[in-house]
C-alpha cells in the first residue's frame, strides 16, 4: 500500500477564505449581523474577477417568473453602470455587456452570468445598479468557496506496514476516545477526545443519513460507499468539475480536485491557495462522520458508523460556487432542485467542511438554503474555519441556523489555526498539530485526525490513510454525534429532535476544556461529548401529573464499564462519589490501584454510602481496594472514595 498522502506538505495553515461556519437555528436567534443589505459585497475580497451573480427578485414581480424579464433587467443595469463587452470600451461602437440567466436556484433566486469577467469595481457597480430596481430584494456575487485547507501530517508519523487484521485505532484515533487523561501511545494525556468510544455502547447512528457536501467520495476498502451512486454532483461548470462538458450528473464520486497543472494553476492558485495534488478531502471528512467501516479489524473507525453517508459533490478544481452549494444543501435535506432527480435518501444531518470570506445573513442565498434545510428537519453542521479569526466574517460559519464548530487539540486547547467568536456554538477535536497544541514544534501522531484517503495524486488510484488537522475535521465529529443522538431516539421510539433541540443537547452536555479558552476568543459551550449527548437524548422525563416520579439520586460522576479513571486525588474529609449502572446477574467489581496514599472505598445500591452505612466496603492499608458483588441488582451502584491519596486509578468491571 502506498502512503503518499501523508508526505509532509503543510498545505497552508490559514487561508483567507477557507472556512466553514455557523450560527444557530434561524427560528431561535437573530442572525449574527442582522439582515444583509440588498447589495452584499462582503465576500468580494476572496476573488479578483466576477462573472456570476445571484439575484433574488421579490415575489410577484415579472423578473421573478420570467427569464427574459430578468435578463433585460440586468442588461439595463449593466448599461447604466457603463459596462460593455470589452473592458474599458466606451463611446460609439461599444457593444453592450452580454447577460444570460443560467438557471433558477432551489431557493428561488436567479443565477446570472455576464459575457466577460468583471473586476471588483465593475462588479460592485453592476450589483448596485441591479439593486436599484425595486423588484430586487437581494444581490450577491456567486463566489467560489473552498474546502477548509487543512494541515497534512508528515509521512514519518504514519504506520509503515499494514495488515488486514491490524487496526490503527489504538495508536492514532485519540479523538474518538474519552478525555479522561489516559496516556496515548505517544505518551500524551488525552483531555480533548470526544468520548465517542463510550457512546458506542448506546448508539452508532443507525437509521440516520449524513450528507457530506464536499469533494465527493472514493471507493475504498474501509469506507462504506453504499450511497455513492445515490449521491449527486452539483458542479455545473466543466472547468470546476473536471468533466468534459458542463452540467450536473448523478453520483457523489470524487474524481479529483488537483490544481498543480493548467488550466487550473493559472486560474485559481495564489499564495493562499498554492498548487496541490488531489486532496480527497470529502473522503477524509466522511470517514470521521461515520463512513469508516468500524470494528472490521482494519484501518480506522468513524463516529456514527451505523449511519449512511450520502456524498454530495459541490467542490472540485479550485473550489465550488455558492450557487451550487446552496442547491446541494436543499437537495441533501430532501428539497426540490429543478433539473435534478429527487433525493431518495434525505439527510437528517448535513456536514459542510467548507467556506469562504464574507458574512452570511438570513437573506443571503446560503442563509436561505440553510433555513429551508432546517425546515425540512436537517441539522446543518459547518466548520468555523482555519484563519485564526472571528468566524462572524466567514460563510457559512456565520449563517443563521447552522451549528458552527471550532477545533481543539488533544490537550483540549483551541487549535492555533481555529476560528472563534460568538458565531461558534461548540468545539470538537480537529488536531493541534504541535506538542501541547502549541503553534510550533515537531508534529506528532496526536496532533492530527486520522482517516481514509486515496493514494492518487490526480484521479483515484487505491486505498490509503492519512492525517489532517483543521476545523474540517472538527465538524464531522459533531455531525457524527448528531447522528448518534437522532439514531438513539429512533431506537427508543422517541421523535427526532428539531435542529434547535439538537443544539441545546450538544451545548448542555459538552465537557469543559481543561485548558480554559481565552475570553476574547471563545469556542462555544465546550467540547462535544458523545456519551453525555446520547444519554441525555434518550432520557425520558418524568411527568408528575401522570406517573409516580422517583426522587433524583445523589450527584455522582458516572463510571463506564472497563474504562479506568486515572489520576485521581483526594484529601481527608473531601469524599468523592461515583456511580455505575449495573446489569443483573453478571459479577460486578470495583477496584482502585496505583498512586500513593491511603484510600478507602464504600459501595451501596441505590443510595449514597458512608463509613457508617454501606452494602460493602474495602478499607485495606494503601490504595489497592476491591469490592465484589457476585449477584448484583440491575440499577445504580454508588461508590465513595475517602482518605488522602494521589495518582489513583478507579475502574468498574462487569
Amino acid at each position: 500500500m502506498t502512503h503518499r498522502h501523508t508526505t509532509i506538505t503543510l498545505l497552508a495553515t490559514v487561508i483567507a477564505g477557507v472556512l466553514a461556519t455557523s450560527g444557530a437555528n434561524a427560528a431561535q436567534r437573530v442572525p449574527h449581523r442582522g439582515d444583509a443589505p440588498r447589495v452584499d459585497t462582503s465576500a468580494m475580497a476572496s476573488q479578483k474577477t466576477f462573472d456570476r451573480f445571484i439575484v433574488t427578485y421579490r415575489a410577484g414581480t415579472p423578473e421573478a417568473s420570467n427569464r427574459s424579464a430578468a435578463e433585460r433587467s440586468v442588461a439595463a443595469a449593466a448599461q447604466r453602470a457603463g459596462l460593455t463587452s470589452r473592458s474599458g470600451a466606451k463611446g460609439v461602437g461599444a457593444q453592450a455587456l452580454a447577460v444570460k440567466q443560467l438557471r433558477k436556484l432551489a431557493v428561488g433566486s436567479n443565477l446570472i452570468k455576464t459575457g466577460r469577467k468583471l473586476d471588483r469595481v465593475e462588479a460592485e457597480a453592476l450589483m448596485r445598479q441591479i439593486a436599484a430596481n425595486p423588484a430586487v430584494s437581494h444581490v450577491e456575487p456567486d463566489v467560489m468557496m473552498r474546502a477548509v485547507r487543512d494541515i497534512k501530517a508528515p509521512a514519518s508519523l504514519k504506520a509503515q506496514t499494514f495488515t488486514p487484521d491490524d487496526t490503527y485505532y489504538a495508536k492514532y484515533q485519540w479523538h474518538l476516545k474519552a478525555p479522561d487523561g489516559t496516556l496515548t501511545q505517544g505518551n500524551v494525556a488525552n483531555r480533548g477526545g470526544a468520548n465517542v468510544n463510550n457512546g458506542w455502547d448506546l448508539a452508532d447512528g443507525n437509521g440516520i443519513v449524513i450528507a457530506v457536501l464536499d469533494t465527493g467520495l472514493v471507493v475504498h476498502e474501509d469506507i462504506d460507499s453504499s450511497l455513492i451512486a445515490a449521491g449527486y454532483d452539483f458542479i455545473g461548470d466543466s472547468f470546476v468539475s473536471g468533466r468534459a462538458t458542463d452540467g450536473r450528473v448523478a453520483g457523489g464520486y470524487d474524481i479529483g480536485d488537483w490544481t498543480n497543472e493548467e488550466p487550473w494553476m493559472s486560474e485559481c492558485t495564489d499564495a493562499s491557495n498554492p498548487p496541490s495534488a488531489s486532496s480527497w478531502h470529502g473522503t477524509h471528512v466522511a470517514g470521521t462522520a461515520g463512513a469508516e467501516i468500524t470494528n472490521n479489524a482494519r484501518g480506522m473507525s468513524g463516529v456514527a458508523y451505523g449511519a449512511k453517508i450520502l456524498p454530495v459533490r459541490v467542490l472540485g478544481h479550485c473550489g465550488g460556487y455558492t450557487s451550487d452549494i446552496a442547491d446541494g444543501i436543499v437537495w441533501a435535506a430532501g428539497g426540490t432542485v429543478a433539473g435534478v432527480p429527487a433525493n431518495a435518501n434525505p439527510a437528517q444531518v448535513i456536514n459542510m467542511s467548507l467556506g469562504g470570506s464574507g458574512a452570511c445573513s438570513a437573506s443571503s442565498v446560503t442563509g436561505l438554503a440553510v433555513a429551508q434545510a432546517n425546515a425540512l428537519g436537517a441539522v446543518v453542521v459547518v466548520s468555523a474555519g482555519n484563519s485564526g479569526a472571528d468566524a462572524a466574517n466567514y460563510s457559512p460559519a456565520s449563517c443563521p441556523g447552522v451549528i458552527t464548530v471550532a477545533a481543539t487539540g488533544i490537550t483540549s486547547k483551541r487549535a492555533y489555526y481555529s476560528n472563534y467568536g460568538a458565531a461558534v456554538e461548540i468545539a470538537a477535536p480537529g488536531g493541534g498539530v504541535y506538542p501541547n497544541d502549541g503553534s510550533s514544534g515537531t508534529p506528532g501522531n496526536d496532533g492530527f485526525v486520522w482517516q481514509a484517503l486515496d493514494a492518487g495524486l490526480k484521479g483515484p488510484e487505491g486505498p490509503d490513510y492519512g492525517g489532517y488537522a483543521g476545523t474540517s475535521q472538527a465538524a464531522p465529529h459533531v455531525a457524527g454525534v448528531v447522528a448518534m443522538i437522532q439514531g438513539a431516539r429512533i431506537d427508543a421510539g422517541l421523535p427526532l429532535y428539531t435542529p434547535a433541540e439538537v443544539l441545546a443537547n450538544l451545548q448542555s452536555t459538552a465537557h469543559t476544556p481543561t485548558v480554559t479558552p481565552s475570553p476574547t476568543q471563545p469556542i462555544g459551550a465546550g467540547i462535544v461529548d458523545a456519551l453525555a449527548a446520547v444519554m441525555q437524548a434518550v432520557e425520558v422525563p418524568c411527568d408528575p401529573d401522570t406517573e409516580e416520579c422517583e426522587p433524583p439520586g445523589p450527584t455522582a460522576t458516572p463510571l463506564t464499564n472497563k474504562v479506568p479513571v486515572t489520576g485521581l486525588a483526594g484529601t481527608a474529609g473531601n469524599d468523592v462519589l461515583y456511580s455505575f449502572e449495573a446489569q443483573a446477574g453478571a459479577v460486578l467489581s470495583f477496584m482502585t490501584y496505583g498512586g500513593s496514599g491511603n484510600a478507602s472505598m464504600y459501595v451501596s445500591f441505590g443510595e449514597e454510602p458512608s463509613a457508617d452505612a454501606y452494602d460493602s466496603k474495602s478499607t485495606r492499608a494503601g490504595n489497592s481496594e476491591t469490592v465484589r458483588f457476585t449477584a448484583p441488582q440491575a440499577g445504580t451502584y454508588y461508590i465513595k472514595l475517602t482518605g488522602s491519596y494521589s495518582g489513583l486509578t478507579l475502574v468498574a468491571r462487569q
